[in-house]
């Protein structure tokens, strides 16, 4: 009996590869013609063997670069760069926590919290110059700041805003805000709700681009309204998802149709997902938004929920630069603007991200009353169309399993993307973006 197990055990040991072999494989380069020769040549039908059946490799967050370069001369039969590399670990390791996600049943029933981060009253609540603390605290507290960065925003932003604030505007003839009317309406909307206020000037001090595109701005047609939209298809920053009474982004239109390939993965099912593309199953990356609020402290509430929207807006913007290595360009510049407003103040902020490795914190700039549809709106969309440019193409993503987050520093998770580390790697640096990502 001894014997018998004696000899098994010296099978077993021909049939395991030594680390000699292992290094020997590893130096080799087998020509891809004899790995396909082998591939196509039958088996034999009486074949037998007492081996299972290899399983699919499935993809891990986990796997080693030594892995991911197999799995790269596996797919082009050459080993990669040590640049390849870089790019091949730097994507891998970011990817998964950017794809689209599924939406848990019960988040699909889940209702806004009377107490959220956007209630305006509850019934229970704390006194009226406790909350705003309260919250602005918990903003505060995941790196959104209502204030100005130490350093405050670039010069170049600083310049983008005053050239905006120097633009000429013509004002809207025949309306609330004629010379003729415009104290008599100020009047008759004082102490009004926040309803009124938005019927009688809302459309007046934000003219509604949708509107503007069908009176022949034609360059405004790629752009998307939403009014007190949940933005439910938004992955959260902290509390519940914004509801801003208005919002302005980009329409799936507004990309052509490769770019609309290279974002799906990370846009997902717009019905049912969670996405850093898509705040509303319709509108994309938002970069303008609109509180309006009346009472006791509406300036402040409505500036809190901004910065809230902005946050929420701009890590969208900051997870799809960084992507393709993008992410420095977009620290301390302004990329989104908010409109504040009751029944007799009018508040402008800009908003940016302070980049710092692979965190972000969220400010904004005062800047003052002014119209951004027209300056800012090529800038903005030619930055974005850029980073989605250099997106690789074709991968053979699926929207990620994992649950909905509610902080992201619980969004780091692994996810089951059915994405494969060969096409992680090898597709990503055949799009050419090594250079830019090394």
């Amino acid at each position: 009996m001894a014997s018998g197990s004696a000899t098994l055990a010296v099978q077993k040991r021909r049939r395991m590869p030594t680390q000699g072999d292992k290094e020997y494989l590893e130096s080799s380069a087998i020509p891809e013609t004899s790995r396909q020769d082998r591939k196509a040549s039958p088996e034999p039908a009486n074949h037998t063997t007492t081996e299972r059946p290899r399983k699919q490799k499935r993809p891990r967050e986990d796997e080693t670069i030594s892995e991911a370069r197999v799995d790269f001369w596996t797919e082009k039969g050459t080993w990669p760069t040590e640049e390849q590399e870089k790019t091949m670990d730097r994507f891998r390791d970011i990817v998964h926590h950017a794809l689209a996600r599924k939406r848990s049943s019960a988040s699909l029933r889940r209702k806004r919290s009377d107490t959220s981060i956007n209630a305006e009253t509850v019934l229970t609540r704390t006194p009226s110059d406790q909350q705003p603390r309260q919250q602005k605290s918990q903003l505060k507290e995941r790196g959104s700041f209502m204030g100005k960065y130490e350093e405050g925003t670039t010069a170049e932003s600083k310049e983008l805003c005053q050239k905006l604030l120097r633009a000429s505007q013509s004002p809207p003839e025949h309306t609330l805000f004629d010379d003729n009317l415009f104290e008599d309406t100020l009047e008759l909307i004082k102490g009004r709700n926040e309803t009124r206020v938005i019927r009688d000037i809302a459309l007046l001090i934000i003219p509604p681009a949708e509107i503007l595109a069908i009176r022949g701005a034609k360059r405004l047609k790629i752009l998307r309204e939403t009014t007190n939209a949940d933005w439910n298809n938004a992955i959260p920053f902290c509390g519940p998802r914004p509801q801003p009474d208005y919002g302005l982004g980009f329409k799936r239109e507004a990309f052509n149709r490769e770019q609309i390939q290279k974002l799906q993965p990370f846009i997902g099912n717009e019905m049912e997902g969670w996405s850093y593309v898509a705040a509303t199953y319709d509108m994309y990356l938002p970069f303008l938004t609109c509180e309006v609020k009346c009472g006791a402290a509406a300036m402040n509430i409505a500036d809190r929920q901004n910065a809230h929207n902005r946050t929420v807006a701009l890590q969208n913007l900051v997870e799809l630069f960084r992507l393709v290595g993008r992410e420095k360009e977009l620290n301390r510049e302004v990329n989104g603007f908010s409109i504040s407003h009751s029944d007799v103040d009018i508040r402008i902020w800009g908003h940016y991200a302070v980049i710092d490795g692979r965190d972000a914190t969220f400010y904004r700039h005062p800047i003052g009353e002014f119209s951004i549809k027209n300056t800012e709106l090529d800038r903005g969309k030619r930055r974005i169309c850029s980073a989605i440019d250099m997106l690789p193409t074709d991968l053979n993503f699926e929207v990620s399993d994992q649950p909905e987050p509610q902080f992201p520093d619980q969004e780091r998770a692994s996810s089951n993307s059915g994405l494969s580390l060969k096409e992680l790697g090898s597709r990503y640096v055949e799009e050419g973006m090594t250079a830019s990502l090394a």
